[in-house]
């Protein structure tokens, strides 16, 4: 199993100790760092001869200032927030109070509004926000309380007491930093700097879906069980400024339908953040079985539908980014805890896909770590039986409440559309219940169907197919939009996008699926071009520099070979105000 780049032989590395590390700087790790800096206030408040310290506690986050990597749509809802700071709304970045929904279904040529807004999508009382503005003011107020965050630094590898593979008796004491001025080849340049070992009683992950250092975990440990696994959904967002009166400042609008076929599971949102900006995106569950399905494409696709060309004319697209995020709820979260670590947020599937929500259910499971940690701290027990309680009080908390009532929602749409409305439906009248036993998943790239068995699609059934190109108006191609993204990496280090064997690549992937890389990347780092030393002919090439971190290739290559592993600490997205 590949889980890092190998690291460099005969290193001395700095050794750092900490009480608790948060890997992720991103709502659930700042939500946890400020949880956990308020306890600590309250317990040296009431015992002057039994202080604890806030200096060793650290939050690590790999892009070069909090929140440059965070996208979402962004919708908040407020729950958490009020109980983590109450009365938050008054200093806060908060674009609009969400005060208007509608839900469409598109058909290629035509928009049918739905007469009522179905429960889960009535948006009232949330706030469409920039997550990226806003998990920066997260990060000044976790600085203010006292806690460390390190910025352009990544997790590279969790440091464990031994080679044990039981998570029962394996413990975590901690991760290593990221090694900085790699060249290329692997080899130390002038401004080498070897990566830390952080020592640390408690690890916290909270790196977003797919985390690197959650998947070296999951897998070494067995942490996730393969009929519940975690499934996901890539979103392909932009920014746009409109003419006013397009959107109203807090509306809402989803789509479902076209450009997906009946077969493929997602939808688009349309938020209005001011009079005359608006996030657009598209959504696309990442377990379809067409390998030419192209998430960017659907949403370049999405922009040309009537509706949304009278919307986006004489409007100017200002950013872009893409972001995978986790589907498959209560039933596909791995065990969340174990000797010194938890796991939180996206990292653990905590987000509720039929409200379309997760930043809140991110930030609670953030405090209620740092509720465990302290207690922890409090006792200097870091074992399984006291970071237990995390689970048990994610049990007791409104947190089961939301998302074991539609634990098998996702699941029921496993054979398209049709049917899966229709289960969704007997799971509304049941309360989640299916008229039989729980849904079983498998993993997204398990389904996926070699292209000789898919044979013709009749009509507007046909797949989604890959177009490079756009008008440069309405819609754009791969590399404008990661222009559109800020995306920087030093181009003399080490690819961050290890494939185990690019042999298969070049022989069988392009014969058995055509190479879905180059589809279901939104940022062109996978190309397929000619060579004569290739049997197919083609070749992959990898443009890392594009990455988005968005893990798509990481979840649905169909052989598991491809491996996102962190840049050099600083590199990636700068998803400024989106």
């Amino acid at each position: 199993m590949i889980t890092f780049r190998k690291p460099l032989e005969g290193i001395e590395r700095p050794q750092m100790e900490a009480d608790v590390v948060i890997i992720g700087g991103g709502p659930a790790g700042m939500a946890c760092a400020l949880r956990l800096a308020q306890l600590i206030d309250e317990h040296n408040a009431h015992h002057p001869d039994a202080q604890l310290s806030k200096d060793n506690i650290y939050v690590l986050e790999k892009a070069r200032e909090v929140g440059q990597h965070c996208l979402s749509g962004a919708l908040l809802d407020p729950r958490s927030m009020r109980e983590l700071l109450p009365g938050f709304e008054s200093e806060a970045p908060l674009d609009a109070e969400v005060t208007k929904e509608s839900v469409y279904f598109f058909s290629k040529d035509k928009a049918r509004k739905l007469p009522i807004v179905p429960p889960p999508l009535r948006d009232h009382g949330n706030y469409v926000i920039s997550l990226n503005k806003f998990v920066k003011w997260m990060g000044q107020k976790v600085e203010e309380a006292g806690i460390t965050v390190f910025t352009g630094f990544a997790g590279s590898a969790l440091l464990f007491e031994d080679d044990s593979r039981d998570p029962e008796l394996a413990r975590v004491i901690g991760v290593r930093t990221d090694d900085k001025g790699v060249d290329k080849h692997g080899q130390p340049k002038a401004n080498f700097e070897p990566g830390y070992d952080l020592r640390a009683k408690v690890t916290v992950l909270a790196e977003g879906t797919r985390g690197n250092c959650a998947r070296q975990l999951i897998e070494r440990l067995g942490l996730e069980d393969p009929e519940h696994a975690q499934t996901y959904g890539l979103g392909v967002k932009e920014l746009w400024e409109v003419p006013a009166g397009r959107v109203a400042k807090g509306e809402v609008i989803y789509t479902l339908g076209w450009p997906l076929t009946t077969k493929e599971y997602g939808g688009a949102w349309i938020y209005g953040v001011s009079d005359t900006q608006i996030s657009l995106g598209h959504v696309t569950g990442l377990d379809y079985e067409d390998p030419r399905v192209d998430p960017h494409h659907a949403l370049q696709s999405f922009k040309e539908h009537p509706l949304m060309r009278r919307l986006l004319e004489g409007g100017k697209m200002l950013r872009y980014g893409a972001k995978s995020l986790p589907y498959g709820g209560w039933l596909t979260i791995p065990r969340i805890y174990g000797n010194g670590w938890m796991l939180l947020g996206d990292s653990a599937s905590f987000l509720n896909s039929q409200r379309l929500k997760g930043i809140h259910l991110a930030i609670k499971t953030g405090m209620l770590a740092a509720e465990t940690a302290f207690d922890a701290l409090v006792s200097g027990d870091s074992s399984a039986d006291t970071l237990s309680e995390y689970k048990a009080s994610l049990d007791a908390s409104w947190v089961r409440d939301e998302l074991y009532p539609v634990r098998n929602f996702h699941q029921a749409f496993e054979h398209g559309r049709v049917e899966g409305i229709l289960k969704a439906g007997i799971q509304f009248v049941l309360r989640g219940s299916n008229l039989g036993p729980d849904s079983k998943n498998e993993a997204g790239h398990l389904r996926l169907r070699p292209l000789d068995e898919l044979g013709s699609w009749p009509g507007d059934r046909a797949p989604i197919l890959y177009n490079a190109k756009g008008d440069g108006k309405l819609t754009f191609d791969r590399l404008t939009d990661v222009y559109h993204s800020g995306t920087r990496h030093e181009d003399d280090q080490p690819t961050h996008l290890v494939v185990a064997d690019l042999n298969i690549c070049n022989t069988r992937c392009i014969e058995e699926y055509g190479s879905p890389c180059q589809y279901f990347c939104p940022a062109a780092v996978y190309e397929m071009v000619e060579s004569s030393e290739s049997p197919s002919g083609k070749e992959l090439h990898i443009n890392f520099a594009n990455c988005v971190h968005c893990k798509t290739c990481d979840i649905m290559d169909p052989y598991q070979i491809i491996y996102w592993v962190p840049p050099e600490g600083g590199g990636g997205p700068n998803y400024d105000g989106m």
